[in-house]
């Protein structure tokens, strides 16, 4: 790929022009997205132009935006090259490390992790690649730690994650099976009795973790883990009484869990286990009252070696741009007192 600059005659002094020319077709096809549009949503968020012609791209704006839009395309690309595929929410992720550098981080040095892929999850049918700085802290709490808990609002892929983690570790013989399991507590509303089995009482409440788990795992394998029972998926109730040893274990929407239960599931962590919990705090659906789990497992937990806790924020939301504006005017809400 070449990379060069010039200015325009017609173009404002300001304004400057970067042409891009790519080896590969296919791959230009494939950064340019479905009728271009991974160049309408940098074009729409950067405020640049981008024209291609044959295996070439040219990128027009002022030098700052330009310069951003040009590190993505290229980085971009690169990935292509190894064989990792460009979803919208890479592209929304290298924008958001563009213009929100941590503090232990600058843009060029999360852009170059991106490209470079040295913080990634592999699974059997994707390549995962954490978008934020808090889900870079995240993923490597989850790969260096025994227990971690991941807590903040819905969307910024803390179950999504944890479960990746876990199918990698699987796949890669560190752990003997997986455990998933939720508090089968109804989101403000009373559905009555379910008919069906036990199974199918329960499974509800669990289809959130049987959809992340077809996001990583053909469905024959998958099928075949849990008809061997290495891949077990269970409410939390279930919990009580085991010991869960050399397994990765996974408790999502912990928020519901009651101070008993919370207490319960982290004493079965057993020999060669690692165990992650989930849970936002703004979505409590126990009785009035009940005090979370999730909340008194922070305050008693504060500090105890091998026990991490990482945090998310409405920044790091991952799915739907306007999520993360939901979630922003929530919360002014209820700090306004609304």
């Amino acid at each position: 790929m070449g990379i060069s600059a010039l200015t325009p005659p017609s173009a404002a002094a300001a304004t400057t022009l970067s042409h891009l020319e790519f080896a590969s077709n296919r791959l230009l096809v494939e950064l340019c997205g479905e009728f271009d549009k991974n160049l309408t949503h940098l074009e729409s968020h950067l405020g640049v132009q981008i024209v291609r012609r044959g295996n070439q791209l040219d990128v027009m704006g002022s030098e700052e935006v330009r310069n951003q839009a040009v590190e993505i395309l290229e980085t971009l690309y690169q990935r292509l090259e190894e064989g990792r595929g460009v979803e919208a929410g890479d592209i929304a992720a290298l924008i958001r490390m563009g213009r929100e550098p941590s503090a232990d981080e600058g843009p060029q040095e999360q852009l170059e992790m991106f490209r470079s892929g040295r913080l990634e999850i592999r699974t059997r049918k994707k390549i995962i690649s954490p978008r934020t700085k808090a889900q870079q802290d995240y993923t490597r709490a989850l790969l260096g730690n025994e227990l971690n808990f991941g807590i903040g609002p819905a969307g910024t892929g803390k179950t999504y994650l944890a479960v990746a983690v876990a199918v990698q570790m699987i796949s890669d013989g560190l752990v003997d099976k997986i455990i998933l399991s939720r508090p089968a507590v109804e989101a403000g509303e009373r559905l009555g009795f379910l008919p069906g089995d036990m199974k199918e009482k329960v499974d509800p409440y669990m289809q959130p973790l049987y959809d992340a788990l077809n996001d990583f795992l053909p469905g024959k394998q998958l099928q075949k883990l849990m008809e061997e029972r290495r891949i077990e998926i269970a409410p939390l109730a279930f919990m009580r009484g085991r010991t869960l040893s050399n397994a990765f274990i996974v408790l999502d929407e912990a928020q519901n869990a009651t101070e008993m239960q919370m207490k319960m599931f982290l004493t079965r962590l057993g020999e060669g286990s690692r165990m992650a919990i989930t849970g936002d705090r703004s979505q409590v659906d126990l009785p009035r009252g009940v005090q979370s789990g999730l909340r008194a497992a922070e305050r008693i937990l504060d500090g105890v070696e091998g026990i991490s806790f990482s945090y998310f924020t409405s920044a790091d939301v991952v799915r739907h741009p306007l999520v993360a504006k939901i979630i922003q005017a929530y919360e002014r809400d209820e700090e306004q007192g609304g």
